[in-house]
């Protein structure tokens, strides 16, 4: 992938990509990119874990949670789910549809990665019927509910730093088959209306990542939707704890068999690059797109209003590997005050609906 990185960089004006295209490249590239290679990615033998991963219970409950919506709501019952991963969650999900709810559904799926696609199909495909779409465009006057897991901390970022009172966009250089950084004055006028709009004041030598991608992202999902919910698990910051020194770094990463690595530039196609997304932004441009704010609530917060705790099996099992004792043990990791739930949060929107917060749950 340096070939590829080589050429594209040589090709830009003065021979400097934006983060944001490395970015794009390093993970979506149909050749090179991460996400776009068949390779395994989620769970134990991978890179990362995602919360779907950690027990059926989690697409599960969501499963639940959804049939009381739709019917509250009057709502059709069609569920999307974006960026499916190896499917887990929708197997989860639908397995429980049936089981419990038994009335048809109809499951959607936007991913853009042919591998993952193929994950899904092996997955879902004797089982359940399952519409698979690449993008967003595919989809016309949905009415329903949306739901995404990790999806805005895996779209491109912009990364800009103020040095001496100036902002600068650090960019992506090429020397000797080696990337390198390379500060320029902030020129790009997207990013200087991001942070006139959002009223953001970096301070002295605060280095901070602009998701311009994320608000395009929010402003297709809610040009597709005409009436429905919109629910987003993911992890990020408020503004306030943005500003704070611990973070004035930054937040972009890369994992590789579940190690951390500061350096993304390092080994492009290889690792999973993410950033922590930001909260305030995401709500705000959602308002600003037609998206109506309903609340964001801590995911193990999410998960006991949804009843996760009516899931735990109450009596004893001395066999910790039977399925009642991994179920009990999954459940406790979700809800627990130090387990992975208290990372994330979920953001919940809606458009067309007139949603009281106190009655879904």
């Amino acid at each position: 992938m340096i070939t590829y990185f080589k050429k594209i960089i040589s090709e830009s004006p003065n021979h400097f990509i934006s983060y944001a295209d490395f970015i794009s490249a390093a993970l979506y590239h149909p050749d090179f990119g991460y996400y776009m290679k068949e390779k395994v990615k989620i769970g134990r033998n991978g890179d990362f874990i995602t919360t779907s991963n950690i027990s059926d219970i989690y697409g599960r409950l969501f499963a639940k949670w959804f049939s009381k919506i739709y019917k509250q709501y009057e709502l059709p019952v069609v569920f999307c789910e974006i960026g499916a991963g190896n499917g887990r969650f929708a197997n989860a999900f639908l397995t429980e549809w049936y089981e419990s709810v038994q009335i048809p559904i109809e499951y959607m799926i936007v991913e853009s990665s042919p591998y993952h696609r193929k994950l899904q199909k092996e997955l879902l495909g004797s089982s359940f019927s399952v519409t698979q779409l690449e993008t967003l465009d595919e989809i016309k006057g949905f009415t329903g509910m949306i739901f995404s897991n990790e999806l805005f901390d895996a779209l491109p970022v912009h990364v800009i730093e103020k040095e001496n009172g100036r902002i600068f966009e650090v960019m992506i250089g090429i020397e000797n088959n080696k990337l390198f950084e390379k500060r320029v004055p902030l020129s790009n006028q997207e990013i200087v209306q991001y942070l006139s709009e959002y009223k953001l004041e970096l301070q002295e030598n605060q280095r901070f990542e602009v998701p311009l991608a994320m608000e395009k992202m929010i402003g297709d999902i809610s040009k597709f939707i005409t009436e429905g919910l919109v629910v987003s698990a993911d992890y990020g910051y408020t503004n306030q704890e943005w500003m704070q020194p611990a973070r004035s770094r930054g937040s972009l990463r890369g994992y590789y068999q579940h190690q951390m690595f500061d350096n993304i530039l390092q080994h492009p196609g290889e690792i999973d690059i993410t950033t922590h997304i930001q909260f305030d932004q995401l709500i705000q441009h959602g308002e600003n797109a037609g998206l109506n704010f309903v609340t964001m609530l801590r995911q193990d917060e999410f998960l006991l209003k949804a009843g996760i705790l009516e899931e735990l099996q109450s009596h004893f099992d001395p066999n910790p590997f039977s399925e009642q004792s991994k179920q009990n043990r999954a459940i406790r990791s979700l809800i627990m005050p130090s387990g992975i739930s208290s990372y994330f949060h979920i953001i919940i929107q809606q458009k067309g609906l007139n949603v009281d917060f106190t009655k879904i749950f």
